[in-house]
């Protein structure tokens, strides 16, 4: 069993004698879970901000976006149903124990970051709907852990049962938002097609740039073995085919999401030339600019939704890469008390002390740690798939080698020139040669885990 399975119950039938496509629904569910990364507050904050000020420009961006999230969690399953392990346990059986040891804490720092985006979003949406201070609504998300452990309790179609319901409730809003706000739909079919120009190109890194979020590498390559398959070829490759509908499918009803939030900033705000730059000045201008408070409540509802489906797979997350690098099982409650305490004080401190323009500048900030996370997650998952001692005759052919790989770097060197940005040297003073010292330290580990050949490994393949 793997080692989310060894948690809790999480194992559900999907080889059933039934006709092939009912069977399908079997394997549908962990596609859901990894699609609310893509609908994060960070992504919201960033499509907020490019409808505001370029209109329905970027909304090719989106689609390009949505396509490399499709191929890397494609892989990230394939290596899951054929090997039988996840990508954390992968990188624990092919590379060296130090490097082993580096790759696990720059996913704990980054799955931290995560929840960080996670519990702001959650504390914007409880101040907006009631009122609630920013820093006390950060401490009243740590309620949020007995929700957790409740779903895990009673297994894992609880779980995508939940997230399902927030992912509607998320559509529902953003649905609403699109009626009352009248887009003109030709000039969004406009915005398909591509164009770049000085102006708008760090706002499109930016959005491209908070797409692929690292810890749902390691979370679905995990999910995928919640579904018993037939261990031979033939049902691996079944498993495959209709886990790639799975993620399709529910990738796909995250862009929209992504889309309808852009395309409700370019209607409302850009026509009116009004640049939104925090969720909280969005809501409070969506009441008048659209003539009812309905769409101010449905923006602030679907926010916190956004956020309280993101923590469910945060937590999965967490169990997934601590358990799969260094084999240290922790309960589910200690797991999310543990993250969330190192994510709730810097919350606090700031929100206390600098208010929703502090909660925005950490709200970049936590796009800039996943930013550097990235990198190591997405290479080793295509060495794996790409190996055919790993893989079998399920190792990726070339063409889709080149793809993954031309993907991968093209959103690191993206991820590594919008932090450039970020991290001004004039205003980072002494802080920048920290800055830089990490930077060459995470280079050699990434030129490292990207170029030294992988090790012989003996793994035991969890029972199908």
């Amino acid at each position: 069993m793997t080692n989310m399975e060894q948690s809790i119950d999480m194992r559900v039938p999907a080889h059933a004698q039934a006709p092939g496509r009912w069977r399908l629904l079997g394997f549908i569910g962990p596609g859901t879970l990894v699609s609310v990364g893509y609908m994060d507050p960070g992504n919201w904050a960033t499509d907020l901000e490019g409808g505001s000020r370029f209109g329905y420009q970027l909304l090719w961006v989106l689609v390009a976006s949505n396509l490399i999230a499709m191929l890397l969690q494609s892989l990230a399953a394939r290596l899951g149903i054929v090997t039988r392990m996840d990508l954390a346990q992968a990188c624990r059986a092919y590379y060296a124990r130090p490097v082993v040891l580096a790759l696990w804490l720059l996913c704990e720092v980054a799955i931290i970051a995560c929840d960080l985006a996670e519990l702001l979003g959650s504390a914007i949406a409880l101040n907006l709907l009631f009122g609630i201070p920013l820093a006390w609504g950060a401490l009243l998300t740590g309620l949020d852990v007995m929700l957790v452990l409740v779903l895990q309790h009673y297994g894992v179609r609880k779980l995508e049962a939940f997230v399902a319901v927030m992912v509607l409730t998320i559509a529902v809003c953003m649905g609403l938002e699109i009626l009352l706000a009248h887009p003109v739909w030709s000039e969004v079919a406009v915005g398909l097609v591509p164009r770049l120009n000085q102006a708008n190109l760090f706002v499109a890194i930016g959005i491209l740039g908070a797409t692929v979020m690292p810890h749902n590498l390691y979370l679905h390559s995990s999910l995928v073995q919640t579904r018993r398959i037939n261990g031979n070829d033939q049902g691996k490759q079944e498993a495959i085919r209709y886990n790639f509908f799975d993620t399709a499918l529910a990738l796909n009803f995250a862009f929209l999401i992504n889309a309808a939030i852009l395309i409700l900033s370019a209607s409302t705000f850009f026509s009116r030339g009004i640049n939104v730059t925090e969720l909280g000045q969005a809501h409070e201008l969506l009441g008048p600019l659209l003539g009812t408070t309905v769409a101010s409540a449905a923006f602030a509802i679907a926010l916190l939704a956004a956020g309280q489906s993101s923590t469910v797979t945060g937590t999965l997350a967490g169990q997934v890469v601590m358990e799969g690098f260094v084999k240290w099982r922790m309960s589910p409650l200690k797991r999310r008390i543990l993250t969330r305490s190192l994510a709730i004080v810097p919350a606090v401190v700031v929100l206390f002390h600098a208010g929703e323009q502090g909660a925005l500048t950490l709200l970049v900030w936590t796009q800039v740690v996943l930013g550097f996370q990235l990198p190591f997650a997405v290479v080793p998952l295509i060495r794996f798939t790409s190996a055919a001692r790993i893989m079998g005759r399920f190792a990726s052919v070339p063409w889709l080698r080149y793809l993954a790989w031309a993907a991968a770097w093209l959103m690191i060197g993206l991820n590594a020139w919008l932090t450039l940005q970020l991290l001004d040297p004039a205003s980072a003073g002494r802080w920048w040669i920290l800055f830089g010292l990490l930077a060459l330290l995470c280079a050699g580990l990434l030129l490292w885990v990207a170029f030294v050949p992988l090790k012989t490994a003996v793994v035991k393949p969890a029972e199908p």
